[in-house]
């Protein structure tokens, strides 16, 4: 226990930030950099994709099904190889780990985001649409102005839950060279070499507290979102006459 704790005040920068500010930027910092960026940029192509999924054009509708479950049928590291090998084949130059991991990240997760906005828009009662179409609204406006905002506010716990999955994923960046916090505690392993166990309990231990944290600030959405859906289904009172 003590060399934990020893192995923490040495080393807790490279864990923290890696060689910042005398080299690159590593560690937990890049690891959550690398996460957020992943979901920000994979999101449009998600959202974008959902759509697709639950339009009635089958010329939209097939292309992306097809993008689903190629992308959730094959590992994520054989899509870190593709990338890592391939891109550099287009653009005719080579570009660094965190670039590639996050080209990756951003592909993989699309197909994930897409599934998870499709249950939110399938999951609204199908009142919602007819009410509108009722209105005189035609389906695109429908669909971005009363579907899916509602979609996309039940879809807010499993999208922090997805946001979990990206975090952990981003520990295989390792195998290219990604300075992120699993790479920063293979330095501090290699630097040690008697204490493999301290330094990996000490990163299990970190992506636990983080994963955990944000766990239950997607159970806190959940439980709102579940009195919110409760308020509104709650029947308004009849108003009574006194003789």
């Amino acid at each position: 226990m003590f060399d934990i704790f020893t192995i923490l005040r040495d080393n807790w920068t490279l864990f923290l930030v890696g060689q910042y500010p005398h080299g690159a930027l590593g560690g937990l910092a890049t690891t959550l950099i690398l996460a957020s960026l992943a979901l920000l940029l994979a999101f449009p192509l998600g959202l974008l994709m959902s759509l697709a999924r639950v339009s009635p054009w089958r010329w939209l509708r097939y292309p992306a099904t097809v993008w689903v479950y190629v992308m959730r049928g094959i590992p994520l590291l054989m899509v870190i190889f593709w990338t890592y090998f391939l891109v550099p084949l287009i653009i005719g130059h080579n570009i660094t780990g965190f670039t590639t991991m996050l080209c990756t990240l951003v592909l993989y997760q699309s197909a994930y985001l897409c599934e998870i906005i499709r249950g939110g828009i399938q999951a609204l009662p199908p009142g919602q649409y007819e009410a509108s179409r009722a209105l005189g609204m035609g389906y695109l406006r429908t669909t971005l102005w009363v579907i899916l905002p509602q979609a996309l506010y039940n879809s807010l716990p499993s999208l922090i839950s997805q946001f979990i999955s990206i975090i952990k994923e981003t520990s295989l960046g390792y195998v290219i060279n990604v300075q992120e916090i699993t790479f920063a505690a293979n330095q501090v392993n290699n630097q040690l070499l008697t204490k493999p166990f301290q330094v990996f309990f000490i990163l299990a231990i970190t992506y636990y507290v983080l994963c955990y944290g944000l766990t239950q600030l997607a159970n806190a959405l959940e439980r709102r979102i579940a009195r919110k859906r409760l308020g509104s289904a709650e029947p308004m009172p009849v108003p009574t006459t006194d003789n």
